[in-house]
Formats: structure tokens, C-alpha cells, sequence
């Protein structure tokens, strides 16, 4: 069925209803949905609902600050400012890079949409609003306030950083107006329900008599998302890892034509997967429901069943009876759904099962191209996640079903994920250093081909590392061209297992520190991606180094000159 005419279950209609708009719009041409389109619009706009809105009076201000590491935060508040100005407010968003605890004692009336990130951090573009907000203590007492927390039950530190933060401003005084939200991964209902009310909550008095009536939170309606997603045809699939290498890596091109999905070079794809039919059948043969085929289709398609949390133990053993392993972090380290409903067996009944699971997240992905240079299409940079934990053979759940089970001709649902705060210099003249270990170079191939495609003269040089030089050389041909081509001025590579001892990327950095530092020095912006466990940590520790050797500097003027790189836009990770 066309993308255009698959309305989701969400949508508020009858099932009848649901299928008969799928069969007009289905069956309508450009032209007729287009004057449906306007229609609609200008009927919604003379609306009683409209005009209420629009009767709003008067305009009051409204500060939306977002603390965002992936997007969500942000793409929330930027849904949260157009329903909030249809309201009659005159909102404005607030990067928290951008923030300051005077901006935010000045807002007057402020909605805070923060993400966690890693084990209970602020994101990284916000370290210095939080590092202020601890050391400050600044009078917050005319300021009404109100916090939405994104997180991720699967760290122990659930949504930390919307938690201090609520309980900062209230500490300096300012006023909750309403209870904070903390948010899973399927944040979007709930996050749109909050929203809505609070935002109702503090909309301006209206005379008396008048009833208001709340609007929904809007969203674009042309937009892709996770309960919306594309479908699309893969029509490469490519083993770029070596015979003999331990990696799995693949090179997966999809088409993209009509989707009017316009990637820009940093952004990924989220791609929605499936998860392996052999760990859905054992699943419900631990739960007592094999043979359910209904529910092995949920979950296959809908549900996480391999993540394990502290809530869903807590529960399994509020159902069995059996609470011994609640609350014992050491058990559940390493271990995974099927674990627990193995280790305390006990037949479950289909919603009891399900209850005690959450939707299956969408995983992102850096697209490896540039428009500019691949047309309608995006490419992408997957290695299949293959690892043994506690005595079982463990896969990654996204990686696994893309580049093991998935084949060229078939399809994938995916939707954007902007990453506004990766992309290239604005100058083209600006020199570029990318530093992308294993698939932390995919953005990379997407940035040379953009810049190839614009002809801008900066200079760019890629650090790239992996195991080995013959198994491992993750677009070895793409980078060669590009370096005959001029396109790429400097290639610098670090295979840890080609020499007794171990070299990766910190240690071509550190080899190269005059040269990185000429570079630095000529207004280089310096770009890190991969993994933020060590890879981004090793980096970042040499960074500090160099700059101390280079410039004579203590550890903390080092920090400092590092601190300076990030604050002018020059030094930007994306790591996970």
C-alpha cells in the first residue's frame, strides 16, 4: 500500500472510518489532496476552537528551554512552541547551550524540556547551564516553572538530569506550576498529554464566561515518525568487513525517492526493527504462551523483550510471587528479559506479559551521504552487534535484523533524526578534522561528499582507526579517490591489531599533535563520532594533552582551551 494512504491505528477514527479516508486519499491525485489540504487549513482556522485561540489576549511570554542530546528534547519543544503561540502565548525556545541562570530567572514563565544523557549527566550542550545552576544561587522567586524529563529506564540514573533540575529551581525559589513528567523511551503520547495540560494551565485568563478550550499539541503533518514511520526499499547491501575479520560490518543504501525526506550531513536515520523470531519464540515458551501467534506478532514488531530494567523486575515479581532478584543490580547486570522469565519461570497471561514491557525503541544511525552527491537516496553504516554475556551468545537487536536478515529489494521503516548541532562549518573555507573510529566514520563520508558537491576550498583531514588494515579498512577505495581528488588533504589511520602493541586514534592524534595544533590554530573545527564509553574519553584525553604540550598549559588552562573550542562551535561530538 502507498505510504500516503496507511493511516496509523493512533489516529482518531473508527477503524471504519480509518479505512475508508485511506481509500479516498489513496485513490486522490496531487492536485485533490493539495485543495484538501488548503480546505482544511482555512476551515480549521475559522474554527470556534481557532478563534478562542485567537481571541487569547494578551500574549503573554513563554520561555520553552530544551536540553537535548539526540533531538527528542528539542523536537518536543519545538511542537510545544506552536501550540503554545496558537494559545496565545508569544513563546520562545531556549537552547540550554545558549542559557544562563539569569536568562532563566528573568523567563517569567518557563517549560523545561530535558533530556538525560549516559549514567545521569546533562547532555553536552548543556554542562555549562547545570554547572552554574549548582555553583549559583541566583533569585529565581519570579519565575513559575515546569519540567518534562526524557530518559532511559534501561540506566540507573532515569532521568537524573530532569530531576535536579525541578528540584533546583524550586530549591532557588521559583514556583512549580506543575508536576514534573518523567518519560521512557515511548515518550510521545505522554510527553504530548503534559504538555497540553500544562500548557493550558498557565495560558493567559481569559474574561469571564469565556471557556477555553485546550488545542492539541501540533505536529507537522507531512512529517515521518517513529509511530509514522517510511518504509523503504533497500536497494544495496554490501559486506564491507573482510572474510577474516572479526567485525560485521555492511554498507546499506535505501531509496528515499518521494519521501521528501531531506537529510542534511550529520543527521541519521531512526530506523525501526524487528526483533529476532527465535528470542519472540523463546520468549513465550518461558511465559507459558507458545503458539500464540497474535501475540508473536506484537512481539515481534512492537514490544523491547530484550532490555531488562529495575521496574520490569520489580513487577515480574509483584505477578510471581517471587521478588527475590527485585532490586538486585548485580543479578541484572548483563542479563536481559529472557534471563529473568527463565530464572523465576511462571506462566503469564497475555497482558501480564505485555504490561510489563514497552515499545520497541527505534535505533539511529549517521547517514553516510550527502544528497548533494547520492540524489534520493541515504546511506548507511551498520555493524551487526554479535557479543556473549553471562554464558549466552547476545545480538544487537537493530543491527543484527538490518545487516543479517534484511536483503536488498526488501524494506526497512525509518524517519529522520535532525542532529542541527553536527553539521559542517557554515564557512566553507573553514578547515575540517573528523575524527570517526569504525562506524564513527559514516557522518564523515557524508561531509566529504557534501563538500566535494559544493567545491569548498577547506582543507579536511580524516582520522579513521579499526582492528585491521587488510579485514577492516571500512571504505578504503572512497577515502583513496577523495584523497588523488584533493578532496581529502590528510588521511591519518590506526589498526590496533596490526602491531604487538595496540594503537587506535588517540595515539595517530598524538603523533600528529603539531600538525593538529597548526590546524587548530588556522580555525579547524574538530569533529568526534563513535562510541562514548572510551573511544570519545581517550580522545578527549589527548585533546587536553596536546593542548598542554602545544601551548605550555597547565591541566586546567588545557581544559580551558578545549572548553573555548566547544563554546565557538569548534569542537562537536556525537557519540553514543
Amino acid at each position: 500500500m502507498n505510504n500516503l494512504a496507511t493511516l496509523p491505528d493512533s489516529a482518531p477514527f473508527a477503524p471504519a472510518e480509518r479505512l475508508l479516508l485511506q481509500d479516498i486519499i489513496g485513490r486522490s491525485s496531487p492536485e485533490q489532496r493539495s485543495w484538501l489540504s488548503g480546505f482544511l487549513a482555512g476551515w480549521q482556522a475559522s474554527s470556534p476552537v481557532a478563534a478562542l485561540a485567537a481571541a487569547a489576549a494578551p500574549r503573554n511570554p513563554l520561555t520553552i528551554l530544551f536540553a537535548t542530546e539526540s533531538g527528542n528534547a528539542e523536537a518536543l519543544a519545538q511542537q510545544a512552541r506552536k501550540s503554545a503561540n496558537r494559545l496565545g502565548f508569544a513563546a520562545r525556545l531556549l537552547d540550554a547551550a545558549d542559557a544562563t541562570p539569569e536568562k532563566l530567572a528573568q523567563a517569567g514563565t518557563l517549560l523545561a524540556i530535558v533530556s538525560t544523557w549516559g549514567e545521569g549527566d546533562p547532555p553536552q550542550r548543556a554542562t555549562d547551564l547545570f554547572a552554574a545552576l549548582a555553583a549559583e544561587t541566583p533569585n529565581m522567586a519570579g519565575l513559575r516553572f515546569a519540567v518534562l524529563a526524557l530518559g532511559d529506564r534501561a540506566y540507573a540514573q532515569f532521568c537524573a538530569t530532569g530531576r535536579w533540575l525541578d528540584e533546583r529551581l524550586q530549591a532557588l525559589g521559583a514556583e512549580r506550576v506543575a508536576a514534573r513528567l518523567e518519560c521512557d523511551l515511548d515518550y510521545e503520547a505522554l510527553a504530548a498529554n503534559w504538555l497540553r495540560d500544562t500548557l493550558a494551565t498557565v495560558a493567559p485568563k481569559q474574561p469571564a464566561g469565556t471557556e477555553v478550550i485546550p488545542l492539541p499539541l501540533t505536529r507537522d503533518a507531512e512529517g515521518w515518525s517513529r509511530s509514522r514511520p517510511y518504509s523503504a526499499t533497500i536497494t544495496d547491501h554490501v559486506r564491507l568487513s573482510g572474510s577474516r575479520s572479526n567485525a560485521d560490518t555492511w554498507h546499506i543504501e535505501v531509496d528515499l525517492e518521494g519521501a521528501s525526506i531531506a537529510y542534511e550531513p550529520g543527521d541519521a536515520l531512526a530506523v525501526l526493527p524487528e526483533n529476532d523470531p527465535g528470542l519472540v519464540e523463546a520468549v513465550l515458551a518461558a511465559t507459558g504462551l507458545a503458539g500464540d501467534v497474535e501475540l508473536g506478532e506484537a512481539l515481534r514488531y512492537r514490544y523491547d523483550i530484550t532490555t531488562l530494567t529495575a521496574p520490569q523486575v520489580a513487577a515480574h515479581g509483584e505477578l510471581t510471587g517471587d521478588a527475590r532478584l527485585a532490586g538486585d543490580e548485580t543479578w541484572r547486570d548483563g542479563r536481559q528479559l529472557l534471563d529473568l522469565l527463565e530464572a523465576v519461570p511462571h506462566r503469564l497471561t497475555t497482558p501480564q506479559l505485555t504490561g510489563l514491557l514497552r515499545p520497541l525503541p527505534a535505533r539511529s544511525y549517521s547517514v553516510a551521504s550527502s544528497r548533494k552527491a547520492v540524489g534520493e537516496t541515504a546511506h548507511l553504516l551498520v555493524a551487526a552487534l554479535r557479543y556473549e554475556s553471562r554464558g549466552w551468545a547476545r545480538q544487537g537487536v537493530a543491527s543484527v535484523d538490518i545487516a543479517g536478515r534484511r536483503r536488498a529489494g526488501g524494506q526497512v521503516k525509518l524517519f529522520l533524526k535532525p542532529n542541527t548541532h553536527f553539521r559542517l562549518p557554515t564557512d566553507p573555507n573553514r578547515p575540517v578534522i573528523m575524527i570517526g573510529p569504525g562506524t564513527g566514520v559514516a557522518p564523515f563520508r557524508g561531509f566529504l561528499q557534501e563538500r566535494e558537491a559544493v567545491g569548498a576550498p577547506g582543507r579536511n583531514w580524516l582520522l579513521f582507526g579499526h582492528r585491521n588494515y587488510t579485514h577492516d579498512f571500512l571504505y578504503q577505495l572512497d577515502w583513496q579517490d577523495m584523497l588523488k581528488s584533493g578532496v581529502l588533504t590528510r588521511l591519518d589511520v590506526a589498526f590496533s591489531r596490526d602491531q604487538p602493541e595496540k594503537r587506535y586514534v588517540q595515539h595517530a592524534l598524538w603523533d600528529a599533535r603539531r600538525e593538529l595544533h597548526a590546524w587548530l590554530a588556522d580555525g579547524s573545527a574538530l569533529y568526534v563520532c563513535g562510541d562514548a564509553t572510551s573511544m570519545a574519553r581517550d580522545v578527549q584525553a589527548t585533546l587536553l594533552r596536546i593542548l598542554a604540550d602545544q601551548r605550555g598549559l597547565d591541566a586546567d588552562g588545557a581544559a580551558a582551551a578545549l572548553d573555548m573550542l566547544r563554546r565557538e562551535g569548534r569542537y562537536l561530538r556525537d557519540v553514543y
